[in-house]
């Protein structure tokens, strides 16, 4: 028999780490190729991963809740064959290509012989594989490539990150953790500088004996008086950390706009039928409002940016996220890639797919990178208007709320006149810092006058 190492698979260009969540067999299991094996997250998405071989689980590495790095050894498949071990080569190769050259990071470190208090910059090494370069500062404590980056980022010293209390498995800092030592650290004026006295502990305490054998920490649940307390779940936690970084990124602004569609919905209603038996797919008015907003990024190209430091990232391509909720509650916004080129069928088809794959957690992680701009539709939670958050790093978003039927005043040859029509409101929330009132308005309007112009003769 020879054995198998299976890997961390690499699951996406920008992931450089995994949570193991279930092993989905134990050791001495029998497994077929392509059977499920293991369920993984990472930042982006769940996901169940099917075993290369067939063999037997002999041996697993890693437990439950533990955060292991892309291309790691995570367990062995006894395999039919001769030899003593198969390598996941291709695994293996892809794992390498994510590794970073060392780079060095600035951190304020007091002079021993400086006696005036100043600060003197000197460096620390970080490489991505998780080992420290050469360097005056080294630290035994692990943390991942994520971790590490944002510390680079945000010029913060190895001492300083050994000062940080994780919260993850045996003490491990995560990247939650480190996001918040970052917002506290802003909120204090702390500044950042090396800790050359005395450090803080680092690992914290297992609360039972059994999480100290096991290295996991589950979601805990206590009652006391009419109060209930739950544990956040992993994704309401990054959904959480995601939503404050946002508001202490970008000062929001928030316009609105009503928008006649009484055209477009009649349309639909006429045509929907028909356009399940051609297609096989059920129209909503997503893919609708996700055309008009194509169009209108393409008036209005500087609303399709992100921003780095003071400088203005256009992009190019136009990625459309649409947030969707999850039967957990959970939201999560799948990406349709280059949006400009997909007619309103393709659009169709692409909405749909995206949205039931992500109801049944079936995504993959690039399914939800790389979005340029995002809708949020509130209507369908029968809400008429909202004030989203940005989706970081973009710099808009939009809410369309719910269509109702409302009296509105036309003008007519005749003169004006009330009629029934089918309203409804969009909202756009913007960074002010890059999007002013007059292109953020603009590029609404524009959004609305495309959808009450909708073009009832198309053919499907």
């Amino acid at each position: 028999m020879a054995k198998f190492e299976l890997l961390m698979p690499k699951m996406g260009e920008s992931i450089m780490e995994a949570t193991i969540l279930q092993w989905l067999k134990k050791e001495g299991d029998t497994i077929t190729e392509d059977e499920s094996i293991i369920e993984i997250a990472t930042d982006k998405v769940d996901s169940e991963i099917p075993s290369p071989v067939s063999g037997v689980l002999s041996s697993i590495l890693f437990r439950e809740n533990d955060v292991v790095e892309v291309g790691a050894v995570i367990a062995y498949i006894e395999v039919a064959g001769e030899g003593v071990s198969e390598t996941n080569e291709s695994a293996k190769q892809e794992a390498e290509e994510e590794e970073v050259k060392v780079e060095e990071i600035p951190v304020m470190q007091k002079e021993a012989a400086n006696t005036n208090g100043h600060m003197k910059p000197s460096t620390i090494s970080l490489s991505s594989n998780g080992s420290e370069g050469k360097s005056k500062q080294k630290s035994d404590r692990f943390y991942s490539p994520l971790v590490k980056n944002i510390a680079k980022r945000e010029q913060i010293s190895i001492d300083e990150l050994d000062a940080i209390v994780g919260s993850g498995a045996n003490g491990r800092v995560t990247k939650i953790d480190v996001l918040s030592y970052i917002e506290n650290r802003k909120s204090q004026g702390v500044v950042t500088q090396a800790i050359t006295s005395t450090k803080l502990e680092t690992t914290a305490k297992p609360a039972s004996k059994q999480q100290a054998q096991t290295g996991s920490v589950t979601n805990t649940k206590s009652t006391s008086g009419n109060h209930e307390i739950i544990e956040m779940d992993r994704m309401r936690r990054m959904i959480a950390d995601h939503m404050v970084n946002s508001k202490h990124t970008s000062p929001h602004v928030t316009s609105f706009v009503e928008a006649d569609v009484t055209p477009l919905v009649n349309w639909r209603k006429k045509i929907k039928n028909d356009f399940i038996e051609k297609h096989g797919e059920k129209i909503t008015y997503t893919p609708i409002f996700i055309e008009a907003v194509v169009r209108a990024i393409q008036d209005f190209p500087m609303v399709n940016v992100s921003v780095d430091g003071s400088n203005i990232i256009v992009k190019k391509e136009i990625n459309i996220g649409m947030a969707a909720a999850l039967p957990s509650g959970n939201l999560i916004v799948p990406v349709i890639k280059n949006a400009d080129y997909l007619s309103l069928v393709g659009l169709t088809k692409s909405v749909n797919d995206l949205a039931n794959r992500a109801r049944n957690n079936k995504l993959k992680p690039d399914e939800i990178q790389g979005g340029t701009f995002t809708l949020t539709n509130v209507g369908t939670f029968g809400n008429v208007m909202g004030t989203p958050i940005i989706n970081q790093p973009q710099v808009a978003i939009l809410a369309a709320g719910a269509i109702r039927k409302k009296p509105a005043v036309l003008e007519t040859d005749d003169g004006d006149v009330i009629a029934i029509r089918h309203m409804m409101f969009l909202s756009l929330s913007y960074d002010h810092r890059v999007v002013d009132g007059f292109l953020g308005g603009s590029f609404l309007r524009r959004i609305a006058d495309y959808l009450e112009a909708f073009d009832t003769n198309q053919k499907i």
